[in-house]
């Protein structure tokens, strides 16, 4: 995950100071600049260098909130959040006065990404956007400091420690439990999030917006109404090999937990797949996995075995950069970032990517656990971090990915080089293994890449309707399940109620963060590394390429991750892949060997669908 927010050493009390001075700093780029050519470059001027210093002091008192959570540290950055938001919003209300105004093609878009700068405008009442950013910061502490206690235990079990119960336990109870006890915690959310949606909806309207989710999907070069058949298309591609995935892991959890737990038809219960929300299945392959194609390695054991502490393993993500031509990471990366969960305090562990000053002063937030899983993270993270560092010599409003889904996308795209090659460029193993151990590598990595493609799309179809109102607070909960069912094919293993708030269980719903990013990522990712791949002269499977210490691939990537948004995403999209559409073809050829594999083993035994 991305975050614009920007980090700071600075303590809180340093922090108030810099909240007083900035809340007295009221948009005045309003004032004085005539309606011409010349008055919109000034006020653009004056929005950029303002908006950079309210950006910093945001960023300043999330960093702290999130890794000190109390009362005082989430109202200085409720504030903080409140001042610049509200002063982008401003900024974009006043822009509407340059409308018509001729301009060139670069002041264009900056006044269009202005209007759109904000995922959760505020209202112009000062109470009423206080209000918004309060109850904002509120559920994100809510659910940092989330905490379940099984019933006769003396122990509190945080979010990590009933995920590692998903991935580890092949007991039904246990994973029940671990399952139900999360979702302890978001009920308390639920008041919070009805009182979000009214007021993010207010803002959204005063910016001339029918409600919030119609904001988020006019970030993306296209008319609002297109983007969700964009994703529609896209789905549609990718959905014979999602179902192929699902009815072969339902026929393999049968024979594991019996036909009790798992019909022979119908969709699998939501708590035996390994993941707290069943967007990963990865944590359930010694299940599934062929019974042959052990791929004879285990990365997590060989990490262990080299005695590979938190910071190595982020050295090495730095490492893959470095070998295609990329700068080192500064030294105050080293010095600022968050790589361990401190055990005096609560954090939150949520991995993230921060950009301090948008020039050089980069670093990640993550609760490292010395596991395949969290090294693949590592190169992601860092992926935004290179990216943030490509374009920051960009105009401020152009600091930013192509679209949202490109800075997740790029992440991916290294992780998708973590093949045996590379591993064996890294010393970790004497020789790749031989390719008949193909199909076990490809399952594996379907578990996490094919099996998130449906999730990675209901989220914000939800948040769509409930900002349109399709979807009421009376049915919050019956309406996520609804999707989850028509999407992934699950259910919830025990009866849900509109007590509960199990969309809150997931971070990105407290934490106003637009999903589709990941959907569009999970696709663009294969279209990035096939065209990267290719950069390398590499002519083998796919699934093999890796693209470690190709300066030819590095500099096809660098001059894609300096356009920043300055331009349409089509344009960046071709820079790197020749191509400007989003193609889906790239992951189905990714996995079409895997696919053939898995048809055939649910002949005659199991049908796909529910």
């Amino acid at each position: 995950m991305v975050t614009n927010y920007y980090l700071s050493r600075r303590g809180p009390a340093v922090l108030c100071i810099c909240l007083i001075c900035l809340a007295a700093c009221a948009p005045k780029a309003d004032e004085g600049h005539p309606v011409t050519s010349e008055g919109a470059q000034a006020f653009m001027d004056e929005v950029e260098s303002h908006l950079l210093e309210l950006s910093v002091a945001d960023a300043q008192a999330s960093w702290v909130n999130q890794n000190f959570i109390t009362d005082d540290t989430e109202a200085l950055a409720s504030k903080a959040t409140e001042n610049s938001i509200s002063t982008s919003v401003a900024y974009a209300k006043q822009a509407a006065r340059f409308d018509g105004v001729a301009m060139s093609d670069e002041l264009a878009r900056k006044f269009k990404l202005l209007k759109l700068s904000s995922v959760m405008p505020t209202p112009a009442d000062p109470k009423l956007a206080s209000e918004l950013t309060q109850t904002a910061t509120r559920m994100n502490g809510t659910y940092g400091k989330g905490k379940y206690r099984p019933e006769g235990k003396d122990k509190d079990l945080s979010l990590g420690d009933l995920s590692d119960i998903l991935a580890k336990s092949r007991k039904p109870d246990e994973l029940l439990m671990a399952w139900k006890g999360w979702r302890k915690v978001s009920p308390a959310m639920r008041k919070d999030y009805e009182r979000f949606v009214e007021l993010a909806n207010q803002g959204s309207r005063e910016l001339g917006y029918a409600n919030l989710g119609e904001v988020w999907c006019s970030l993306y070069d296209m008319p609002a109404e297109d983007f969700p058949k964009e994703l529609d298309r896209l789905w549609e591609q990718v959905k014979p090999l999602y179902l192929s995935l699902h009815a072969y892991v339902r026929l393999k959890l049968r024979e594991q937990y019996g036909a009790d737990l798992v019909p022979e038809k119908g969709p699998i219960p939501a708590h035996l797949l390994g993941n707290m929300w069943s967007q990963s299945w990865i944590n359930i392959y010694d299940l599934v996995a062929p019974a042959d194609a052990d791929p004879g390695y285990d990365l997590t054991e060989i990490l262990k075995e080299r005695g590979l502490d938190e910071l190595k393993m982020v050295h090495y993500g730095e490492d893959f950069f470095t070998s295609m031509g990329f700068d080192p990471l500064p030294t105050t990366f080293w010095e600022r970032s968050l790589f361990t969960k401190p055990a005096d305090r609560d954090v939150v562990c949520h991995a993230s990517a921060w950009d301090i000053d948008q020039v050089n002063d980069v670093r990640i937030k993550m609760c490292i656990k010395i596991n395949e899983e969290d090294f693949a993270t590592i190169h992601h993270e860092l992926g935004h971090n290179f990216y943030q560092r490509a374009y920051s010599h960009q105009p401020f409003l152009f600091r930013n990915s192509a679209n949202d889904g490109f800075h997740e996308a790029v992440g991916d795209t290294l992780a998708l080089s973590i093949t045996p090659k590379y591993l064996v460029d890294l010393g970790f193993l004497d020789k790749e293994p031989d390719t008949s151990k193909d199909i076990g590598l490809l399952l594996k990595l379907a578990l996490e890449k094919v099996a998130f493609l449906p999730f990675g799309l209901l989220i914000d179809q939800w948040r769509w309707k409930v900002f349109s109102g399709e979807i009421t607070p009376d049915n919050y909960n019956k309406a996520w399940w609804e999707l989850r069912q028509k999407y992934q094919g699950i259910i919830a293993p025990v009866e849900r109620t509109e007590a509960d708030f199990d969309p809150g269980s997931k971070y990105h719903i407290p934490a106003n963060t637009p999903y589709s990013r990941y959907f569009l990522a999970a696709i663009l990712q294969f279209q990035f590394h096939r065209a990267l791949a290719a950069e390398t002269g590499y002519e083998g499977p796919l699934n093999r390429a890796s693209i470690y210490g190709s300066k030819e691939a590095g500099k096809k990537l660098d001059n894609m991750l300096k356009m920043g948004v300055s331009q349409p995403w089509p344009q960046a999209l071709y820079a790197l892949t020749g191509s400007e559409s989003m193609d889906a073809g790239a992951i189905v050829d990714y996995f079409a060997p895997l696919q053939a594999w898995l048809d055939a083993q649910l002949e005659g035994k199991a049908e796909k669908g529910w």
